[in-house]
């Protein structure tokens, strides 16, 4: 294990440099991202793309949060104190245009899998492309 700060992403197994991890605590934390910090991690993302680099953003969150698909059914808790923020459905939207824009992968797992999923993701090829 070498702990250094990546160009892009926060996993990488140095065999494969074209796959990346980047992490997310919640659905709150990438909401952040998308919508706060979004020009931050748009660039990332276009720095990832430039040098094709395949970025896989895991999100741990729930077990009722399973694929990209249930993301629209995510009750934002910042919806109790402002009308404006960002919903499930629109979250679901703003992440599969990036998805199909940047050739970026949101994965989701429990807190506990998180370990677990990062190594099996990164078993990925040399091409790039990830196991799961």
């Amino acid at each position: 294990v070498i702990r250094s700060k990546l160009f892009v992403g926060d996993y990488q197994n140095l065999d494969n440099p074209h796959l990346v991890i980047d992490r997310k605590q919640n659905l709150s934390e990438i909401c952040n991202n998308v919508v706060q910090d979004h020009a931050r991690f748009k660039a990332e993302l276009l720095r990832a793309k430039e040098y094709g680099i395949h970025m896989i953003v895991l999100i741990e969150h729930s077990k009722n949060i399973r694929t990209l698909e249930d993301v629209i059914h995510w009750v934002n808790p910042r919806l109790k104190v402002s009308p404006l923020a960002v919903s499930g459905e629109r979250l679901y939207k703003i992440l599969s245009a990036m998805s199909k824009t940047y050739d970026v992968e949101f994965k989701f797992c429990t807190k506990d899998q998180t370990g677990a999923t990062i190594i099996e993701l990164l078993k990925g090829d040399s091409n790039g492309t990830n196991a799961v």
